[in-house]
C-alpha cells in the first residue's frame, strides 16, 4: 500500500511519522532511519550500530526502502480512525460507500445497509468497489496539485488585497487632505469677509470720531474767542465772531442730524447649515467596493416601466442616456422629446426640464449636478432630489457634435462620432485621445472603468467595442455575433463591462480587457427592443436599460 503513494509524498515526509523505538523507551523522540524486519523495530542512525553488533544477520531497511516498512502508529491511527468522531472505523455503508464508526451509524446511516469490516472479507469489498490503488494515487496527486494551486492563488490574492487596501488607504487619506484643504479655503474666505467687515465698520466709526473731534475743537476755539471779547471790542469783531459761531453750531447740528448715532454693532455668523447637514448625512468618504470584473452577472427577474410623459401620444421615447443618482433616483435623457427627466425608484416622473437640442448622453458630475451632451455643446444641469428640482445651468460649446460624455475624477471624456476628447469641467480642451474618421459613429458612446485605467468606446459602424488606455492607446477591438450596432456601454462599480447591441437587441457582459464575451444578460426573447443606454444602480443590484421606445427595462441581479 505504501508503494502506491510514493509519488504523492516524498519518502522523507513519511519518515517523520516513524520514531526510533530504542530512543522512545528512554523518553527521547528521534526520527527512525532503519527498520529491522526480524525485530519489527525502528532504529535511528545511532542505535542501529548497537543493533548490528548483536544481530549481524538481521535484514534491515533504510529510508530509501520505506516501501518495506510497516505502517507507523500515527499513520495507522490516521487510517483506522473516524475523521469526525475519532473512533475506530468498524462498518462500511454500502448505500453511501462510506466508512463508519459506532457514532456515524445512528447519526447518518440508521436506515442504510452496512456491513462490519471485521466480518466481511476484505477481498470481497475490494472487488465490489473495484479499487485501483494506482489510479487512486494518480487522483490523489492530481487533487493535491489542484489544492496547491488553489492555495497559491489565494495567497496571491491575499497579497493583492493587502496592496489594494494600502493604495485605497492612501486614497482615503488624500481625499481627507483635499477635504481639509477645501474646508481651509472656505474658512479663509469667511475669515477674510469677517476682517473686511471689521475694517469697514472700524473705518466708518473712526471717521465719525475724527469729524466729531474736529467740530468740537473748532467750537472750543470760537467759544474761547467770544469769551475773551470785552466791552471795548469793536462791533465789527463781535459780529464776525457771532456769525462764525452760529455757522459752526449749524454745521455741527447738520452733521449730527445727517449722521445718526449708531448703536452697538453686533456681528453674527449665519452658518451654512447645508454643509454640515450634507456631511452629517454621509455614511463615509465613499463606498468600498470589492472589484471583481470577472464575476458574471446573472439576471434574477426583469420589469418594464413606461416612461413616456409627453402629451403627444404619437411621439415615442428614445432613451439614449441614463444616470443613477443617490436615493435610487434616475436621470433619463429622451432624445426625441428633448427632455431631461428625474424619476423615482418606481420610475414615476418627479421633474423634468427641456433642453435646446436633442440630448444624446448624460453623466454625473457631483451629487447635485449632471452633464448632458446637447447639440454642439455640454449642458450642465443642477438636480435636487429632495426638492425635486431639475434646472439648466451653464453650458459650454464645442466645435463639433457632442455625442457621449463620461466623467472621472473631474475630467470629462467626450466623443464626437469620429474622435474621443479629454476636457476639463470648465470646458477647456486638454487633448484628443483617439480618432477614427473612416465613417460616422466609429467613436460613439464611451465609459470609464472605476479604476480609471481603461476607456470603453462603441464603434457602431463596424459593430465593435473598442478598449483604450487612458492615453488613447488601443488595447483591443472586440466583435461578436450578439453585438450588432453596439450603442450604450457602462462599467459597474465592480468593473464589469456591459454593452448594448442595438441591432442584435442584446445586452452582453464583456471581460475587463474587452476581448471576450462572458455572458448575454438579456435579449430579444426576453422582451428587449433596440437597447440604446444602460446603467447600474449604485445602491442595489439592479441594471436599467433604455430603449428606442417608451419602455425602460429594469433587471434585478442575483
Amino acid at each position: 500500500m505504501a508503494t502506491s503513494f510514493d509519488n504523492v509524498q516524498k519518502k522523507s515526509d513519511l519518515v517523520k511519522d516513524y520514531v526510533c523505538s530504542a530512543c522512545e523507551s528512554t523518553d527521547i523522540e528521534k526520527s527512525a532511519d532503519y527498520f529491522c524486519e526480524k525485530c519489527m523495530t525502528f532504529f535511528c542512525g545511532n542505535c542501529i550500530h548497537q543493533h548490528d553488533q548483536l544481530f549481524k544477520n538481521h535484514s534491515k531497511y533504510g529510508r530509501e526502502e520505506t516501501n518495506k516498512w510497516p505502517l507507523s502508529k500515527k499513520m495507522e491511527d490516521l487510517l483506522l480512525k473516524c475523521d469526525v468522531h475519532h473512533k475506530k472505523l468498524k462498518m462500511f455503508c454500502e448505500n453511501h460507500s462510506q466508512l463508519c464508526c459506532s457514532d456515524c451509524l445512528p447519526r447518518n446511516h440508521r436506515e442504510c445497509n452496512y456491513v462490519a469490516i471485521s466480518e466481511a472479507p476484505i477481498s470481497g469489498l475490494f472487488e465490489k468497489l473495484s479499487l485501483d490503488m494506482q489510479q487512486l494515487s494518480i487522483n490523489l496527486r492530481t487533487i493535491l496539485d489542484q489544492l496547491k494551486m488553489f492555495e497559491s492563488t489565494r495567497e496571491a490574492i491575499i497579497q493583492s488585497v493587502e496592496e489594494s487596501c494600502s493604495e485605497k488607504l492612501q486614497e482615503i487619506r488624500d481625499m481627507r487632505k483635499q477635504l481639509n484643504a477645501t474646508l481651509d479655503k472656505l474658512e479663509n474666505a469667511t475669515l477674510k469677509e469677517l476682517d473686511e467687515i471689521r475694517s469697514t465698520l472700524q473705518a466708518s466709526l473712526k471717521r465719525d470720531i475724527e469729524n466729531c473731534s474736529k467740530l468740537k475743537d473748532e467750537l472750543h476755539q470760537l467759544g474761547g474767542a467770544i469769551f475773551s471779547l470785552s466791552e471795548k471790542s469793536k462791533k465789527e469783531i463781535e459780529f464776525i465772531a457771532s456769525m462764525k459761531c452760529r455757522e459752526k453750531i449749524q454745521e455741527s447740528e447738520t452733521y449730527l442730524k445727517e449722521t445718526p448715532v449708531k448703536g452697538l454693532s453686533s456681528i453674527q455668523l449665519q452658518s451654512d447649515i447645508d454643509i454640515e447637514k450634507y456631511l452629517s448625512n454621509k455614511c463615509g468618504l465613499g463606498r468600498i467596493v470589492v472589484m471583481n470584473p470577472k464575476q458574471v452577472l446573472t439576471v434574477k427577474r426583469k420589469s418594464e416601466y413606461n416612461v413616456n410623459t409627453s402629451s403627444d401620444t404619437d411621439l415615442s421615447c428614445f432613451i439614449t442616456g441614463i444616470c443613477s443618482l443617490h436615493n435610487d433616483h434616475f436621470i433619463v435623457v429622451d432624445n426625441k422629446t428633448k427632455r431631461v427627466q428625474l424619476f423615482d425608484q418606481q420610475f414615476k416622473v418627479v421633474k423634468h426640464c427641456d433642453v435646446s437640442d436633442r440630448p444624446r448622453d448624460i453623466c454625473q458630475i457631483t451629487s447635485s449636478e449632471v452633464a448632458v451632451t446637447v447639440g454642439n455643446g455640454v449642458q450642465l444641469i443642477s438636480v435636487d432630489v429632495k426638492k425635486g428640482h431639475v434646472r439648466t445651468e451653464r453650458m459650454f460649446r464645442l466645435p463639433y457634435c457632442a455625442v457621449s460624455i463620461a466623467n472621472h475624477q473631474e475630467a470629462l471624456y467626450i466623443t464626437s462620432g469620429t474622435a474621443l476628447y479629454h476636457y476639463t469641467l470648465t470646458g477647456t480642451l486638454v487633448k484628443m485621445l483617439y480618432s477614427d474618421t473612416g465613417a460616422v459613429d466609429r467613436v460613439f458612446m464611451c465609459a470609464i472603468s472605476p479604476a480609471g485605467d481603461r476607456i470603453y468606446v462603441t464603434n457602431t459602424n463596424q459593430h465593435k467595442l473598442i478598449t483604450l488606455a487612458m492615453d488613447g492607446t488601443l488595447i483591443s477591438a472586440f466583435t461578436d455575433p450578439e453585438l450588432q450596432e453596439p450603442w450604450g456601454v457602462h462599467v459597474t462599480p465592480a468593473g464589469q463591462v456591459l454593452v448594448c447591441g442595438s441591432k442584435s437587441q442584446t445586452v452582453i457582459q464583456v471581460n475587463r480587457r474587452g476581448r471576450k464575451k462572458l455572458a448575454t444578460l438579456v435579449s430579444k426573447k426576453d422582451g428587449l427592443r433596440f437597447p440604446t443606454s444602460i446603467c447600474v444602480n449604485k445602491n442595489i443590484d439592479q441594471i436599467t436599460v433604455g430603449q428606442n421606445n417608451n419602455k425602460i427595462i429594469v433587471m434585478e441581479l442575483q
